[in-house]
C-alpha cells in the first residue's frame, strides 16, 4: 500500500468548483480506489494563492521541502488538476524532474489521469501548456478590464489616506482628510517634507496601515491627483521604478466620481514647488560599490538604526530620522565623526578604558562575565578620580585612599577569576591597535581597509545626540 501527499490550491474566491473540498473530496476518493494512505499531516493547502510562482506558495516549497526527508515520507503527490501543482512550465519541470530523480516520487493529477506509456509524456506537457496560455491569457483579460474600469472613472485599487472605499466608490474620511490638508498648507507654507512627516508623526497620525508617515509617503499624498477629484494608474501594470507615476507613457489620469479634498490651484501650487526644491536640491542616485570608513558601523543612539552618508553635504545622519521615522537629528559631518572615532580608539587602548560587549554561552560564561564587568567598572573609576585629582577637585590624599580602595576592589574581583581557573581575556595589544590606528590615519589607505579594521575592532559604535558622546564597544 502507497503513502500520498495531497497538494490543493485555490486561486480566488469564485473558484467555487475548484474549492479545497471539492477538491479534497475528488483526491480522496482516488486514493480510496487505488489503495493509496493520506496521512493529515502530508496535506498541503494553499488557498487563494496564485499558481504562477512556486516562491509565493508557503505550503507547495514546505511539501517539497518534506519530500527531500529521509528515508521519503510519502510515494505519491495527488492534485486535482496539473494546473493546481503549477502553472508554470518551468516549475513544474524543475520541481516534477526533481521530485521523480532525486526522492523518487511522482505527481498524479486524479482528474487528468495518463496512460503509462511514452505518449503519456506528451500529453503531460500538452496539459501544463495549455494551463500556463490560460493563466497568462486570464492576467491579460483581467489587466484589460481593469483598464477598462479605471478609464470610466471606476476605481480599481486601494482608499488612498483621506478616503474610504465604500460600495466601489472613494468617500471622504473626514478626520484623515483633514490631515492631508493641513500636509499641503504645511508645504505652501514653506515646510520641507521631512519636516512634514516628523510633523504629522509627533501629532499621533498614522498611515492607513498603522505606520509612521515617511517623506515617500509625504510625496506620494503631495503629488497624488486623487486630492483633486481624479484617478491615476499605471497602464501596464505596477512599476517599483516609477513610485510617483512620472512617467507619461505608462500613466494614465482620468476624472473620478469622487469628492474632492483639495482644490485645483493648491495641487498646482504644490506641485511647482516640489519641481522648483527638486531644481535647487537634485537627487543623486545611489553609488553602492562607493566605499567610506564608517560604512554600516556608526549607529543612532535614539533609534538604533545605522548612520549613512548623505552625499550632497558630506555628512551623516541617522537613516530613520532622514525618512521621517526618528525624532533626533544625529547630523555630524563625516570626516569629523570619523577623526573623533579614531581619536577615541588611540585613548581607548592606551589607558585600557574599554567598553567591552561580552557574548555569555553558559553558565559559567555569565559568572565570569559579571566579574569582569565589575572589573571594566573599578577601572572606569580609578580614571575618574585621577581625573578629579589632576582638575584639583580632590587632594593628593584623598586621591591616595580611593585608589587604594578601588585597587583593592580590582585585586579582589581578579582573584575570584583566578579560584575558577578562567584567565581574563585580552584586548587585542597596543602595538597592534598603534599599527591600526596608522592605517586609519593613511589618507592613502583604502576606505574598504579603514572599514574593515574598525569591524575587527569594534563591536558597535554609538554616536549621542545631543551630548556628541561616542560610545565604542571593543570586541574581546
Amino acid at each position: 500500500m502507497k503513502t500520498g501527499a495531497v497538494y490543493i490550491r485555490v486561486s480566488t474566491d469564485e473558484q467555487t468548483e475548484f474549492s479545497p473540498e471539492s477538491q479534497l473530496k475528488a483526491i480522496k476518493k482516488y486514493a480510496e480506489e487505488h489503495e493509496i494512505i493520506l496521512p493529515d499531516e502530508f496535506i498541503f493547502n494553499d488557498d487563494g494563492i496564485s499558481g504562477r510562482k512556486a516562491s509565493c506558495r508557503p505550503e507547495f516549497l514546505k511539501m517539497i521541502s518534506t519530500a527531500k526527508l529521509k528515508p521519503k515520507p510519502f510515494d505519491v503527490i495527488l492534485v486535482w488538476k496539473f494546473s493546481r501543482f503549477a502553472r508554470n512550465r518551468e516549475d513544474s519541470v524543475v520541481y516534477k524532474s526533481m521530485l521523480r530523480r532525486d526522492c523518487r516520487i511522482d505527481v498524479i493529477s486524479v482528474s487528468e489521469q495518463l496512460s503509462e506509456d511514452k505518449s503519456s509524456v506528451l500529453m503531460e506537457a500538452i496539459i501544463e501548456a495549455m494551463d500556463e496560455y490560460y493563466s497568462l491569457n486570464l492576467a491579460e483579460e483581467v489587466k484589460r478590464g481593469m483598464n477598462e474600469k479605471f478609464s470610466r472613472g471606476e476605481i480599481v485599487s486601494q482608499a488612498p489616506f483621506g478616503y474610504k472605499a465604500v460600495n466601489g466608490k472613494f468617500v471622504v474620511d473626514a478626520e484623515n482628510a483633514e490631515i492631508v490638508k493641513m500636509i499641503y498648507n504645511y508645504c505652501l507654507s514653506g515646510m520641507g517634507i521631512r519636516a512634514i512627516a516628523k510633523k504629522v508623526n509627533d501629532m499621533g497620525a498614522r498611515t492607513r496601515r498603522g505606520n509612521f508617515f515617511e517623506n515617500r509617503t509625504i510625496e506620494y499624498i503631495l503629488t497624488n491627483p486623487v486630492y483633486i477629484g481624479k484617478l491615476r494608474r499605471s497602464i501596464n501594470g505596477r512599476d517599483i521604478t516609477d513610485r510617483f507615476h512620472q512617467s507619461k507613457d505608462n500613466t494614465m489620469t482620468v476624472n473620478g466620481t469622487h469628492i474632492p479634498i483639495i482644490d485645483t490651484d493648491t495641487f498646482e501650487q504644490v506641485q511647482a514647488r516640489i519641481a522648483e526644491n527638486k531644481k535647487l536640491y537634485p537627487r543623486y542616485s545611489r553609488q553602492a560599490l562607493i566605499e567610506y570608513m564608517l560604512k554600516g558601523i556608526v549607529r543612532c543612539s535614539a533609534c538604533g538604526a545605522t548612520l549613512t552618508a548623505q552625499n550632497y553635504h558630506g555628512g551623516m545622519q541617522c537613516h530613520q530620522y532622514a525618512k521621517g521615522s526618528c525624532n533626533i537629528s544625529h547630523f555630524i559631518m563625516k570626516d569629523r565623526l570619523a577623526q573623533i572615532i579614531i581619536e577615541k580608539i588611540r585613548s581607548d587602548f592606551e589607558n585600557y578604558f574599554f567598553d567591552v560587549e561580552i557574548n555569555i554561552e553558559s553558565d559559567a560564561d555569565c559568572e565570569n562575565a559579571v566579574i569582569m564587568s565589575s572589573i571594566v567598572r573599578e577601572e572606569k573609576k580609578l580614571k575618574r578620580i585621577h581625573e578629579a585629582y589632576e582638575s584639583g577637585i580632590d587632594t593628593l590624599e584623598e586621591y591616595r585612599i580611593r585608589k587604594h580602595q578601588i585597587q583593592k576592589n580590582i585585586d579582589n574581583l581578579k582573584k575570584q577569576i583566578k579560584k575558577t581557573g578562567i584567565v581574563m581575556p585580552k584586548i587585542k595589544c597596543k602595538e597592534t591597535v598603534s599599527e591600526s590606528i596608522k592605517i586609519l590615519e593613511n589618507n592613502e589607505s583604502s576606505e574598504t581597509l579603514k572599514n574593515e579594521i574598525i569591524r575587527s575592532l569594534t563591536e558597535k559604535i554609538i554616536f549621542v545626540k545631543p551630548s556628541g558622546v561616542i560610545e565604542i564597544y571593543y570586541k574581546i
